[in-house]
């Protein structure tokens, strides 16, 4: 090891010291994690795969001290946050960066100095990588600042044998990233992590050093709950913009996809499941939520009823100055079919830029996830195929 490596070990000695006295809820889970150095090329900064903490030395010789009890805290937060253990269906790098954005937030506010180019949004303070995740572009241009290698990843990582070692190469081979996490040892060490972080946030309580942000996040984990009204009224927020956009079609025009001008008002599909399982009580109630919600907002709102097939009534239309109204009776109570709704959606001449569904998720899905973001606002316990599922009860 060269001086500048001595000098690295130090210098991260020193930042983990100062975490413990300063930050010891942090503290407490960077010490859980030994740090490795790495300069292979599957590690430019830093990376964790929820056993270690991996670094590049060039990019450390870069930081201040500051920055990197930053970068030791933000992977000691993914591994105590159980990203690794939450992602589902979700497509990885996507997840990966709507990670960054809910973990460098909680950083930045408990007071520490973040590194260049780290991913930062205010509007996405206080939610978490869940929430945030439907309110990336899919084919964003962001990149995760460090790598997270919990997932053995066709799309994301090389083939396991392309990873390994050349023996031909020799001293100057590119030694191969840690192998993914098994199902067995994901389950184990989320269960380890979950311990780890209650154990350091009694702990740092107990000192009187637990952050405000930070004593809440452990609190919602404690008992998780997402916020969905306030998932969508930031989420239309964000949509309801004055500007040009590729990324919600426009009208065709032969093979040209025109761009469609945002008028600052955000078209909102709002589709409500009138199966049976879901009472008229709740659908008033869900109704009205969104009425309210959308009073924070310009927004546009088609109401749509739907059980295996569009009500009569459906679809309604309201303005932003409008109130929803939920119609004094409704046809429905048989079979669920979702496709009715989502091939009236995707007939229109715009796209929505947003489909909010009211369900129980129990009927039959689209054989295929549309081109617009969906929200499940889901009573019960079933998964959906496609989109953010947000638990009612």
């Amino acid at each position: 090891m060269g001086e500048a490596g001595k000098d690295n070990l130090a210098r991260i000695s020193a930042a983990r010291s100062r975490l413990i006295l300063d930050r010891p809820f942090l503290g407490a889970l960077v010490m859980r994690l030994p740090m490795q150095e790495t300069e292979a090329s599957w590690c430019p900064t830093t990376a964790t795969d929820a056993r270690k903490i991996y670094f590049n030395p060039s990019y450390f010789d870069s930081l201040s001290l500051s920055q990197i009890e930053f970068a030791l805290a933000h992977e000691a937060l993914h591994c105590a946050l159980a990203h690794f253990a939450r992602r589902l269906h979700r497509d990885k790098r996507r997840w990966d960066i709507a990670c960054d954005f809910a973990v460098n937030p909680l950083l930045i506010d408990d007071g520490l100095t973040p590194p260049p180019d780290v991913l930062y949004m205010p509007d996405y303070a206080g939610l978490s990588a869940e929430e945030i995740y439907p309110m990336l572009e899919e084919n964003s241009e962001d990149e995760p600042h460090d790598r997270h290698l919990y997932d053995d990843d066709s799309e994301d990582q090389e083939t396991s044998e392309s990873r390994l070692p050349d023996p031909s190469a020799g001293l100057g081979a590119d030694p191969a990233p840690p192998e993914a996490l098994t199902p067995d040892e994901r389950t184990r060490l989320e269960q380890q992590w979950q311990e780890r972080l209650a154990g350091a946030a009694q702990q740092a309580a107990q000192a009187g050093k637990l952050s405000g942000t930070l004593a809440r996040l452990v609190d919602q984990l404690i008992a998780p709950t997402l916020p969905w009204r306030q998932l969508l009224a930031r989420y239309m927020s964000m949509r309801s913009r004055d500007d040009f956009d590729y990324a919600r079609p426009g009208r065709r025009e032969g093979e040209a996809i025109l761009p469609a001008l945002r008028s600052g008002i955000v078209d909102v599909a709002v589709a409500v499941d009138t199966s049976g399982s879901v009472s008229t009580a709740e659908m008033s109630e869900f109704v009205n939520e969104v009425d309210a919600l959308k009073g924070q907002v310009k927004a546009r709102v088609s109401l749509v009823y739907c059980d295996s097939e569009l009500a009569p009534e459906s679809p309604r239309v309201y303005e932003p100055w409008e109130q929803l109204e939920t119609p004094e009776s409704l046809s429905g109570g048989g079979g669920t079919d979702f496709s009715p709704v989502f091939q009236w959606a995707e007939s229109l001449d715009m796209a929505p830029d947003l489909l909010i569904y009211f369900t129980d998720a129990k009927g039959r899905f689209p054989d295929a996830a549309p081109t617009f973001p969906v929200i499940w606002l889901v009573k019960g316990s079933e998964s959906v195929p496609f989109g953010e599922r947000i638990q009612l009860n």
